[in-house]
């Protein structure tokens, strides 16, 4: 440790206040009595987002200043208090002391996330106060932990511009292969005609067999469901080339993944997704790229629990040219473009990898004392 650095438990830091959570029937939404908090769901950045709950009973409180600690699944993140709060079961308020600048305990609990996780072990992970107050916390003199945060301040202020602009271009690539695809679909020339998924493919629902996890036999083979592989299986029920489109789950509506997949080799499929099997692989992924390409609202049933039943999947028109070359001719050009816009997607992915791990050596190299 460097020189004139100290180590001793938060407890001895600092106050720590368990949450405890209100009766229910206090709550509101009305913005009546105080803020409310129950878990990390609020978290920011770095500082709780707005609340949106509140109670006219108060149970624990943290004031204005204070680092609020996730203590329940996931256990270990941060953020500061910029109200005076009630927090519930899923918080514990610490309040640094004399000692300790409240923004250098941020960054070092920031720093300690992974390990204060490691303690926990269990499948509903927690931790409680006595572990909290348990944590050993080195800290160097004052004048040095003020002269540390300005550099964390300036450090984590530059890697969240470059992670804003990271996220702004991968979200600009999506929307790029998107709008390739609208404008692929809506140029439609000479020789195109309208038909339906049921007329240009066979439906192979009625050979799906679910089976539940509990009595799944591990092994080589992918079991499908609604979003794509959710495990692998010992044996197949499928062999070839079909097209997969979600049945049901929210994804139907927020399509934050493909609802349409094409799929080979052999495999299982359970009843959360449609197969359909097509006469080439040409016209089974233009069909895959169009439903890609199309909102499917008004086909699905049910808010809480969407759904795309049979009938209406059947039912969905489709504009497609006749002649199957034309059909292999547009799928090579948005693969084409689909493979650009992926790399450049990896490209944002990787940096913001690579900006995660860089946040994770500053504050390494500010605890050990290199800064």
């Amino acid at each position: 440790m460097k020189k004139g650095w100290q180590t001793k438990t938060l407890g001895d830091l600092c106050e720590v206040v368990a949450g405890q959570s209100p009766e229910g029937k206090f709550y509101n939404a009305e913005g009546k009595g105080m803020p409310f908090y129950q878990g990390k769901k609020d978290f920011g950045e770095k500082f709780i987002e707005a609340p949106t709950t509140w109670t006219t009973q108060t149970t624990k409180v943290a004031t204005e200043g204070d680092i609020l600690m996730s203590v329940r699944a996931p256990v270990g993140p941060v953020n500061f208090a910029t109200d005076e709060v009630c927090i519930g079961r899923g918080l514990a308020a610490i309040r640094s002391r004399a000692e300790l600048n409240r923004e250098f305990l941020f960054y070092q609990l920031l720093h300690m996330q992974s390990e204060i996780a490691g303690k926990e072990g269990a499948v509903f992970a927690s931790i409680n106060k006595s572990e909290i107050e348990a944590l050993s916390i080195a800290f160097a003199p004052l004048p040095e932990q003020r002269r540390i945060v300005g550099i964390l301040d300036e450090a984590f202020e530059g890697i969240a511009t470059a992670k804003a602009n990271a996220e702004k271009n991968l979200q600009n690539t999506r929307a790029l292969f998107e709008s390739h695809l609208q404008s692929v679909f809506t140029q439609r020339g000479p020789g195109w005609v309208e038909t339906t998924v049921d007329k240009i493919s066979t439906n192979l629902d009625s050979k799906r067999v679910p089976i539940t996890k509990h009595v799944r036999i591990s092994g080589e083979y992918p079991y499908y469901g609604a979003s794509g592989i959710v495990d692998y299986v010992g044996d197949y029920i499928f062999d070839g080339d079909t097209l997969l489109v979600s049945e049901d789950g929210a994804n139907l509506l927020a399509r934050s993944t493909p609802i349409a997949f094409s799929v080979s080799g052999k495999y299982w499929v359970n009843n959360h997704a449609h197969i359909l099997r097509f006469e080439n692989t040409a016209t089974q992924r233009f069909v895959e790229f169009y439903l890609e390409s199309i909102k499917l609202d008004e086909y699905i049933t049910g808010a809480a629990q969407p759904k795309l039943n049979q009938k209406a999947l059947n039912s969905i028109p489709i504009p497609i040219p006749k002649s199957v070359e034309a059909q292999a001719k547009i799928v090579e050009s948005v693969e084409s473009f689909q493979e650009e816009t992926q790399r450049l997607a990896s490209l944002c992915e990787r940096k913001l990898t690579a900006l995660e791990a860089l946040k994770k050596s500053v504050l390494h190299q500010a605890f050990i004392g290199q800064l």
